[in-house]
């Protein structure tokens, strides 16, 4: 399963996220928590230390392994750097799994320890001073983009992904690489305007997508949030004595947070669990292949050299467990 979560600035969509990390981890599933926000506090939010945090290796900085790794033996990308951020895989393309040892993790995944269970921690590392002029963010988060575009995961086993502020997550495919999205709305004009923009966004891509009120402190906060965004509210979390403890630095079992938060956690575990069985696998490899040649025609081929259309078989569909023969058999084998 594919999680993201979503949000403005301040929304608390990281501590969100890192809940349901925490939540997913105590129930035994595994979990791989990337972190692709600008900001880059999933880390700390997960009980790190800010040297820890400090510490992780980015993914942007191995993207040339990352992009050898899963090139594999696929006949139709030449070389590791014929490949871009959308380049969907094909025959002889190694596909990850969640639950796996494999390079990418070696070079780019820790262990976190939590006080019920672990996760592997991905970053894609922050916007420095000397990026700019030179870089632009969105080429960072492009390998976590490869990434979901190679990934062949399963039910029971997540990948939980904290965004980036605000709309700045539709410079890219990357918002339609999930199963569902919680976007994390405060009960507010600014709150609301934020879900009304990504709403309307995602409209076309048919995005499953969630709010997840937070900083709630009454039913007329939870009233006002659901006369403005209708059914795709699904809960509100509300003000929690726990997680002012942890970000003050403390960690306390999560077994103790509020009974009423619990109860939220539980819920979007729930909702994220129903939308597997909503999952199109032609309709997600469409998509894939639908971003990778708009951005061949934009930006790629001029920067490559390269006609990279040519890299899309249009006979593979990135299925959950390897089925038939063919294009698909030949990637069924690498992964």
């Amino acid at each position: 399963m594919k999680i993201a979560f979503v949000g403005k600035g301040g929304s608390g969509k990281t501590t969100l996220s890192a809940l349901f990390i925490r939540h997913l981890a105590a129930t035994g599933r595994p979990v791989i928590a990337v972190d692709a926000d600008i900001n880059q506090h999933l880390g700390p939010a997960l009980g790190l230390t800010d040297d820890q945090a400090a510490g992780l290796p980015s993914l942007g900085a191995h993207l040339p392994e990352i992009k050898e790794y899963l090139r594999g033996g696929n006949p139709l990308i030449p070389a590791a750097d014929a490949m871009i951020k959308t380049t969907p895989p094909g025959p002889g393309s190694r596909l990850l799994r969640i639950v796996e040892e494999n390079p990418v993790y070696a070079a780019c995944a820790r262990p976190v320890a939590l006080d019920e269970g672990s996760v592997r921690l991905m970053v894609t590392g922050a916007f420095t001073e000397a990026d700019l002029g030179v870089a632009c963010y969105h080429s960072k988060v492009g390998a976590v983009e490869l990434l979901l575009n190679h990934l062949r995961d399963g039910q029971d086993e997540y990948v939980v992904t904290d965004m980036t502020a605000g709309s700045d997550s539709f410079a890219s495919g990357l918002f339609t690489r999930f199963d569902l999205t919680f976007l994390v709305a405060e009960p507010t004009r600014k709150g609301v305007s934020v879900y009304r923009q990504y709403k309307e966004y995602a409209r076309d891509f048919g995005v499953a997508l969630r709010v997840v009120g937070n900083k709630v402190q009454s039913p007329d906060d939870l009233a006002y949030l659901r006369r403005e965004v209708g059914e795709d509210l699904l809960t509100g979390f509300g003000h929690s004595e726990w997680v002012r403890r942890l970000e003050q630095g403390s960690e306390p079992p999560l077994s103790t947070l509020e009974p009423e938060n619990r109860a939220v956690l539980e819920l979007l575990h729930r909702e994220a669990d129903a939308a597997y069985l909503l999952r199109d696998p032609r309709r997600y490899t469409e998509q894939a292949v639908q971003f990778h040649l708009r951005n061949a025609e934009s930006w790629g081929n001029a920067k490559t050299g390269l006609d990279l259309a040519t890299q899309v078989d249009p006979s593979f569909v990135l299925h959950e467990q390897p089925t038939g023969h063919g294009a698909r058999g030949q990637a069924a084998a690498h992964a």
